[in-house]
């Protein structure tokens, strides 16, 4: 896999970088359409026509230093892929590097939220999302990628947001003051305000990016009309940055097409505009 942004070699040297692109090319546990296992591959060829100055926050972020490893392939079972990733993630952050994990697809969160859990006791995650993802197992698994957040709630507090889509046991475990509806969003101008009161200090942000209107993002596994658009995303990801301290993110469950790679590049740009508020002065 090429670099992330296909930044000059001096600033993607691993020693060197504060951010890591932790690739995880994982997709056996997607239940309708398949191909999250090539979304790495896709944001990072993305990546490589992208500017590399931000110009909402006046930066160039890749010269904090972007390093790109090696993919995460153990694909042997879910349990063993979370496992793999915890490991990774772990060595990344004893390094006091910044890791940017990027599936395949969401199972792959658990992993580095397990990582970032063992070293942030206050630790909050922040979900954007089309679907809760509460199940406590699907398919006979409880590391299938619609039972993320239930793994993840074992571990600390979560908040989820662009919610649009659960069955009837994913609500009733639901408490109410912590999910932000898509619906309502559309309708609340205070919105993000609300989210920043749920948030603590240490946040981690896991981005399903079917959390986007599929007008915006077709190319998910499973995408559900009525989502979020490009700023309302970043709009909230600016408030996050300013508001917490940000210890990592994901972004998880593009399915790339053949013919239509706008969808790859709003990956990547997403990654590369959320590093350019979290580093922003």
């Amino acid at each position: 896999m090429s670099n992330f942004g296909a930044i000059p070699v001096e600033f993607a040297n691993e020693k060197f970088a504060k951010v890591v692109v932790l690739p995880v090319p994982y997709d056996e546990t997607s239940t309708w359409l398949k191909g999250a296992d090539k979304g790495p591959a896709a944001i990072l060829a993305a990546s490589a026509n992208m500017e590399l100055f931000d110009i909402e926050t006046g930066s160039e972020v890749y010269r904090r230093g972007i390093f790109t490893a090696e993919p995460v392939t153990e694909n042997r079972t879910p349990e063993a892929m979370v496992a793999a990733v915890r490991e990774r993630v772990s060595g990344f952050l004893e390094r006091e590097q910044f890791v940017v994990t990027v599936g395949g697809e969401h199972s792959v969160t658990i992993g580095a939220v397990q990582a970032h859990s063992a070293r942030y006791a206050d630790l909050c995650v922040l979900q954007l999302d089309a679907h809760a993802d509460l199940r406590d197992a699907y398919e006979g698994s409880p590391f299938n990628h619609a039972c993320v957040m239930a793994r993840v709630r074992e571990l600390c507090p979560i908040v989820q947001v662009g919610i649009r889509s659960m069955d009837a046991d994913e609500r009733r475990s639901l408490p109410e003051a912590s999910v932000f509806w898509a619906h309502e969003i559309a309708e609340t101008p205070g919105w993000i305000d609300a989210v920043m009161s749920r948030l603590g200090k240490h946040c981690y942000i896991t981005i399903d990016l079917d959390v986007f209107d599929p007008a915006l993002m077709p190319s998910t596994g499973t995408p559900e009309p009525g989502g979020l658009f490009w700023y309302d995303v970043t709009r909230l990801l600016r408030a996050v940055s300013r508001r917490c301290r940000i210890v990592g993110f994901d972004v998880v469950e593009l399915c790339p097409g053949e013919h239509n790679k706008a969808p790859d590049f709003l990956a990547a740009k997403l990654i590369y505009k959320l590093l350019s508020y979290r580093f922003e002065g």
